[in-house]
């Protein structure tokens, strides 16, 4: 009978080896997926359909709520094809975040217009303008606040990152206003101002309120007082 012929020590050990380092060896990293985001319009005629299917977008989310509104009734609301629209915006969350962005937008141009502006403002002067920068732009801030709160659960849907650009840009006024305050200091009077913005434009939002008109009255003379102070 034929004796079996038994492995070597080395081969055994080579063996051994190499399945421990294939056990032990990272696996390869996943491929990133590419996130779909907005194009951007080279022309103007591109422009403007940009900012007609976005003024669409904006009343159907409106109308009808994040979850329930369609590319296609939005394209059709733009009265563009719905080609056109997936074009620009490859899907609903695309849009969304669009909106979102040119509202943030619009708020920061308005807070740059009070910083060029600070330099000959009282404290009184200013309080009025940054109080109603929030409630001039109120219909688009209702809107982008009920898209973050509709999609806070998914990936890159980030509230913070806009609310962290309006303090900066209100502590770039209060720079431009009193440059002898110090950094922290400023800082510290961002978060404040942003959050008496928040609260007087949602004071505007309600209905029905008797006392509405005193109240709104109470919290600019507040803010004003806040500001005299400095």
């Amino acid at each position: 009978m034929p004796s079996q012929k038994s492995s070597s020590p080395i081969a055994s050990d080579l063996s051994q080896a190499a399945q421990t380092a294939a056990i032990a060896a990272p696996s390869a990293p996943p491929k990133e997926t590419a996130v779909p985001v907005a194009k951007e319009p080279k022309r103007q005629r591109g422009i403007a359909r940009v900012a007609r299917l976005l003024d669409a977008g904006a009343s159907v989310f409106a109308e009808q709520g994040y979850k329930a509104a369609t590319m296609t009734e939005i394209a059709t609301r733009a009265g563009a094809p719905i080609g056109s629209l997936y074009q620009f915006f490859p899907n609903k969350d695309v849009l969304a975040d669009a909106l979102v962005a040119r509202y943030g937008e619009h708020v920061t141009a308005a807070l740059d217009k009070i910083r060029e502006q600070a330099a000959e403002m009282d404290g009184a002067d200013l309080a009025d303008r940054l109080l109603d920068v929030l409630v001039a732009h109120a219909a688009e801030r209702s809107l982008a606040l009920s898209l973050l709160d509709a999609r806070w659960e998914q990936p890159g849907v980030r509230p913070g990152v806009l609310r962290e650009s309006l303090r900066r840009h209100i502590a770039e006024c209060l720079a431009a206003w009193r440059p002898n305050i110090g950094d922290d200091e400023r800082q510290a009077m961002a978060v404040v101002l942003l959050q008496a913005m928040k609260s007087l434009a949602q004071l505007h939002e309600e209905k029905r309120y008797p006392g509405k008109t005193e109240a709104l009255a109470q919290w600019r003379g507040w803010v004003r007082r806040y500001l005299a102070d400095f």
